[in-house]
């Protein structure tokens, strides 16, 4: 089902021996005479690679970045990690792990290991690009120069995002990279996309089964929107750039229709997944319908390309033992929804919920999914009840302890994973009916950027730039799809800031959003254990970006602490 791009990621990370040296932001040369099975295709895929995995030997044992547990290093974990534990979306379930209270509380320090892990990560990532331009230009395509350059600054975005300021080299040799923040940062990735955009493939040109991965312009104007919308918090309000969101939506919603058009909302029902479903399981890319909405994904597959920090962390960590129509056979059980998160569907916390006594003795899969469809708590029943496909939540009796059922709030004190609803967004299963590749790895592609988002950045922008109600058609677009009943009559921040949790909830940006709309420290907006308190509390506005980890400083000294920290 992958096609060869990721078999020859893999087979490049085989043969070559890539070592970190993070705070120099530098890796030892690649000896590309080393091996005879040396191609420039197999780097091209490593570049896209590192996105996805952790190292050269699948799983574990061989890492690109050698500290601590290696299943903690990945891209898609370590960015996920610090967008969505802290918020009102999800909560860790074992506050004694390593600076998980820290994170939950939102009152890490720059020693926390989270916070390193993905700093360490970008860094290894955008040296690795910096490497592969400045061996290959002169030599290689323009458009396949470009792509790497659009990895580079999709890394680099999320070091704007995350920490306001990045170490800054975009050469491939010893020196110590600059320190640069803010505006800087935003007007450097703003003319770097700019710049490559042209070169790039043209709107859709791998929005196909032989080159879905592959960033082409649809890609860098997707990030370019989601820079823009972002513009007024990273450059601390100098510059408000809503129309070039606008702009930069309208290049990718030109493209949008039936028949040739590049993309279009993931829509039809398949095998009784609803096509919001289908975006979020193991054949998402090579179900058309679902690669029609998948503007950039991260390759995943649970056969050639294994890695605990990708998708597989998304499933696994969801699952509990003895969830029914469970598609992992590891499950961690460390995720669970905030009671926040519910009320985004149940504003009166009314989610269909297994009691004490249903459950069944001796349970089985049969007499689990048996007693959930007697009882009406099925996460069909949630869905039906809130009349949003997008409820994909569960709350019956698989996974339950006797005696001990899920609940919506933990109280005092998180004590496991029955403490919120289950997620069951993230799936291995396959719509098609086919098998996954692995029972404990995943197949599922992660989307990093898909059509609804571009919908949701042009209301958004819109209703920025003058008040404007004209987004509305473009949150209704978004609600549509899902089936919502209880369907936007008007833009207003609460409508904008529920909307995206409903459609993005657990895909690693909630934290930014929360950021955006100045809801994320403070008061104004409160949930469980937010400053380390039950209902939560308010928090000082500084913990709206991430400490530079204390060793970055102290082995570069043109790395400056951000304020407070």
């Amino acid at each position: 089902m992958k096609k060869i791009f990721l078999k020859t990621a893999m087979a490049s990370m085989l043969c070559m021996g890539f070592v970190s040296c993070a705070d120099e932001l530098n890796i030892k040369s690649i000896d590309p005479q080393s091996t005879p099975t040396y191609t420039v295709e197999g780097l091209l895929a490593k570049q896209y690679a590192t996105l996805g995995l952790t190292g050269q030997k699948g799983p574990a044992g061989s890492s690109d970045l050698g500290r601590g547990d290696e299943g903690e290093s990945g891209f898609i974990r370590t960015i996920f990690n610090l967008q969505e534990l802290m918020t009102d979306e999800t909560a860790w379930a074992y506050q004694n792990d390593p600076d998980i209270a820290p994170i939950t509380n939102l009152s890490w320090k720059s020693s926390n290991g989270r916070v390193n892990w993905a700093y360490q990560r970008l860094i290894f990532d955008i040296t690795l690009y910096n490497q592969f331009i400045t061996e290959q230009s002169g030599s290689l395509s323009e458009d396949k120069i470009a792509e790497v350059r659009f990895l580079r600054a999709l890394n680099y975005y999320y070091f704007l995002d995350l920490y306001r300021k990045a170490p800054f080299k975009l050469t491939f040799d010893d020196s110590l990279p600059t320190e640069k923040s803010g505006k800087d940062l935003y007007e450097w990735l703003d003319n770097e996309l700019t710049t490559i955009e042209p070169l790039m493939a043209e709107v859709g040109a791998y929005n196909n089964s032989q080159n879905f991965g592959r960033a082409d312009r649809g890609a860098a104007y997707a990030l370019h929107a989601r820079l823009a919308l972002n513009s007024e918090v990273y450059t601390d309000g100098q510059v408000k750039d809503y129309q070039k969101a606008i702009d930069y939506c309208d290049k990718i919603l030109n493209n949008v229709g039936e028949g040739e058009g590049k993309y279009n909302l993931c829509r039809a029902e398949k095998n009784g997944y609803s096509g919001y479903q289908q975006l979020f399981m193991g054949d998402n890319d090579c179900n058309p319908e679902a690669m029609k909405e998948i503007i950039f994904p991260i390759r995943q597959d649970g056969l050639k390309a294994r890695a605990y920090a990708g998708t597989t962390y998304l499933v696994a960590a969801a699952t509990i033992a003895g969830m029914p129509y469970a598609s992992t056979g590891d499950p961690w059980k460390c995720f669970f929804a905030r009671e926040n998160m519910v009320e985004k569907f149940f504003p009166n916390k009314d989610i269909p919920m297994a009691a004490k006594e249903d459950i069944p003795e001796n349970a089985t899969q049969e007499k689990i999914i048996a007693k959930d469809n007697e009882k009406g708590i099925s996460t069909a029943d949630v869905v039906a009840k809130a009349k949003d496909d997008r409820a994909l939540l569960y709350m019956g009796v698989g996974g339950c302890e006797t005696g001990k059922v899920r609940t919506i709030n933990p109280g005092e004190n998180i004590t496991g994973p029955l403490n919120g609803a289950s997620f069951v967004k993230w799936s291995n299963l396959h719509a098609d009916g086919t098998a996954q590749h692995d029972q404990n790895y995943s197949d599922t592609d992660f989307p990093v950027f898909r059509l609804a988002e571009i919908y949701l950045t042009r209301a958004e922008a819109k209703y920025r730039l003058n008040g404007s109600q004209e987004g509305l058609a473009d949150i209704l677009e978004v609600q549509g799809r899902a089936n919502r009943d209880l369907k936007a009559t008007s833009v207003d921040d609460q409508t904008l800031i529920d909307e995206w949790c409903r459609e993005f909830y657990m895909e690693g940006r909630r934290r930014s959003d929360l950021v955006r709309f100045g809801l994320f420290s403070g008061s104004k907006y409160l949930w469980s254990f937010k400053g380390g308190v039950e209902n939560g509390t308010g928090i000082p506005s500084y913990y709206d970006v991430y400490p530079i980890p204390y060793n970055e400083i102290k082995n570069n000294p043109n790395m400056t602490q951000n304020p407070k920290y």
